[in-house]
C-alpha cells in the first residue's frame, strides 16, 4: 500500500516539525553558559545548578519510547502538539522561577515535552515521506541538530551580555514561549491529522486501547535507573546500585514483551524489531558514536579554559566551524545515502577518527604557542563532516525497512540510544582527563588519554558499521 501523501507541501510539513525540534535541542546547549549566572541570581549551589542540566536530560530520555508508542496508537500530531505545549509551559515557568527548586521542576517539564515530541518527528517523517524524499528530510533533520549546537551557546552568551546576568538567563527560557506558540500553530495548520482508530488488542470485544502499561512503566523506570548514575555522577555507591537494577529491569522488560506478544496482545516494543539486523546494528552504531563524540565539546573547553586560561567565548568558538560544516554535510549526505548505503556512515566514522587523531597531534603545538589556539579548530572540522555523514544517514538506513505503523516507537528507541550514549559518554570520557590531571599527570597526557578513549569507541562503531555493510551487500546481491 502506498504511503499517504501530505495534504500540504513537504517544505511546510518539515518546517512545522523542525522548528519545535530546534527549540527543544537548543534547550540542551543554551543553558550550559548560564549555570554561573543562575547560581548567583538564585543563590543556588553548584550541585543544584547541575540539576538544571541533569533534570532536563533525564526527563528527555525517560519517555521517548512510550511517547512513540502513544503517537503510533493515538495519532502523532496530537502527541507532537502536547510535547510543544508541555515544553512551552516549562519554558515560561523556568523564565519566571522564583527559586532554583521551581527552576529544576520546570526544566523537568521542558525535558518531558522534548521527550514527547522527539519520536513523533521521526514517525511523521516516516509516514509522509519515502525513498529519496525521506532521506532528504532526515538530512534537514541533521542540519537542525548541527545549528542548535552552534546557536545555543552563542545565543545564551548574547542574551546574558544584552540583559545582564540576573535577567539574561531568564530571557534564554522566555524566548522559547513565542517560538513554542508558533510551533503549536504551525503543527495544527500544516501537520496531517493522523488521529486514527485505537490500536486495539486482537480481541475484538476489547473496548479499550491496549498500550501495554506494564511494559511502558518498566521501560521508563529501567531507563531512569540506567541514566541516573551517569547524569548524577555521584560517588555514592547506593546511586550506582541503580545501574544493575536498571539492567535487570531491562531483562524483565524483554521477557515481558515477548510473553505479551505470545498472548496475542500488542507489546509496546515488538522484539522482532530488535531482531531485525539493520535496525539493531543501527541502534548500536549511533550509541557508540554518541558515546564518543559528544564528549569532545566538554573536553576541549575545559582544557582551554582550565589549562590554557582562555575565555569561555574563545573555548566555545572552537566548535563553531565544525558545527557549520556538519550543517552542510547532513543535507548533502541525505541526497546520496540511499546509493552509498553504510559506506557513507563508514566514511563518517573515518573522518571523525582522523579529526580526533589530528586534535591529539595539534594540542602540543597549541600549548607551546607554536600555533594559535584557534588552530585546534582545523582538525576538529573533520568531526563536523563526520557527524553529517553518520547521524542522519544512519537514521535513514536504520529506519528504512521499519513499518510506518510502529515508526514512532522505532524513532523513540533510536533517540534513546543517542541519549544513553550521550549520558554515559559525557560521564566517563571526561573523567579520564580529570582523573589523570588529579593524579599529577600533565594536562596534555590527560587530554590525549581521553581522546584515545574516544578513538577506541569510534573504532568500535566503525567495526559494527563495516559488519553491517557486509550484510547490506549480501542482501543487495540476493535481491
Amino acid at each position: 500500500m502506498a504511503l499517504p501523501q501530505p495534504a500540504i507541501s513537504s517544505k511546510k510539513l518539515l518546517s512545522a516539525l523542525l522548528i519545535p525540534l530546534f527549540m527543544a535541542l537548543l534547550a540542551v546547549s543554551v543553558v550550559n553558559v548560564a549555570l554561573t549566572p543562575i547560581g548567583n541570581s538564585l543563590g543556588a549551589s553548584s550541585s543544584q545548578t547541575q540539576w538544571v542540566v541533569s533534570g532536563y536530560a533525564l526527563a528527555f530520555g525517560v519517555p521517548l519510547v512510550a511517547a512513540g508508542r502513544f503517537g503510533d496508537a493515538t495519532g502523532r500530531r496530537r502527541m507532537f502538539i502536547l510535547g510543544i505545549t508541555t515544553f512551552t509551559v516549562g519554558s515560561l515557568i523556568s523564565g519566571l522561577a522564583p527559586n532554583v527548586e521551581v527552576l529544576i521542576a520546570a526544566r523537568v517539564l521542558q525535558g518531558l515535552g522534548s521527550g514527547f515530541l522527539n519520536p513523533q518527528t521521526t514517525g511523521i517523517i516516516q509516514s509522509n515521506f519515502s525513498g529519496q524524499a525521506r532521506a532528504r528530510a532526515y538530512g534537514m533533520f541533521g542540519t537542525v541538530v548541527a545549528l542548535a549546537v552552534i546557536v545555543g551557546p552563542v545565543m545564551g552568551g548574547f542574551l546574558i551580555q544584552l540583559f545582564g546576568e540576573s535577567l539574561g538567563w531568564r530571557m534564554m527560557f522566555l524566548v522559547n514561549v513565542p517560538i513554542g506558540l508558533l510551533g503549536i500553530y504551525l503543527a495544527m495548520k500544516w501537520l496531517p491529522n493522523d488521529r486514527h482508530a485505537a490500536d486495539l488488542s486482537s480481541n475484538p470485544r476489547r473496548r479499550h486501547m491496549d498500550l501495554d502499561p506494564v511494559g511502558m512503566i518498566t521501560l521508563a523506570v529501567a531507563t531512569l535507573a540506567v541514566l541516573f548514575p551517569f547524569v548524577q555522577r555521584s560517588q555514592n555507591l547506593l546511586i550506582w546500585a541503580l545501574l544493575p537494577a536498571g539492567i535487570l529491569l531491562l531483562v524483565f522488560f524483554v521477557v515481558w514483551e515477548s510473553r505479551y506478544k505470545k498472548a496475542g496482545r500488542p507489546p509496546m516494543v515488538d522484539m522482532d524489531l530488535i531482531k531485525e539486523p539493520a535496525f539493531r546494528n543501527g541502534i548500536l552504531i549511533v550509541t557508540l558514536y554518541f558515546l564518543g563524540n559528544t564528549s569532545v565539546w566538554l573536553i576541549v573547553p575545559v582544557y582551554l579554559q582550565s589549562h590554557m586560561h582562555q575565555s569561555a567565548l574563545v573555548a566555545a568558538s572552537i566548535g563553531i566551524p565544525s558545527s557549520i560544516l556538519s550543517a552542510f554535510a547532513a543535507p548533502w549526505a541525505g541526497k546520496r545515502v540511499l546509493g552509498a548505503g553504510r559506506r557513507m556512515v563508514m566514511a563518517g566514522f573515518i573522518c571523525s577518527m582522523l579529526s580526533i587523531a589530528g586534535a591529539m597531534a595539534m594540542i602540543g603545538p597549541v600549548e607551546s604557542g607554536a600555533v594559535p589556539v584557534w588552530a585546534l579548530a582545523i582538525p576538529l572540522l573533520l568531526l563536523g563532516a563526520g557527524g553529517g555523514l553518520v547521524i542522519s544517514p544512519n537514521q535513514t538506513l536504520t529506519l528504512k525497512s521499519v513499518p510506518t505503523n510502529i515508526s514512532g516507537v522505532a524513532g523513540g528507541i533510536l533517540s534513546l540510544g543517542q541519549r544513553m550514549g550521550t549520558a554515559i559518554g559525557t560521564a566517563l570520557i571526561p573523567s579520564i582527563m580529570y582523573g589523570m590531571v588529579a593524579a599529577g599527570y600533565h594536562w596534555n597526557i590527560g587530554f590525549a588519554a581521553a581522546f584515545g578513549g574516544i578513538l577506541v569507541l569510534l573504532a568500535a562503531g566503525l567495526s559494527v558499521t563495516f559488519l553491517d555493510r557486509r550484510r547490506e551487500v549480501a542482501e543487495n546481491q540476493q535481491g
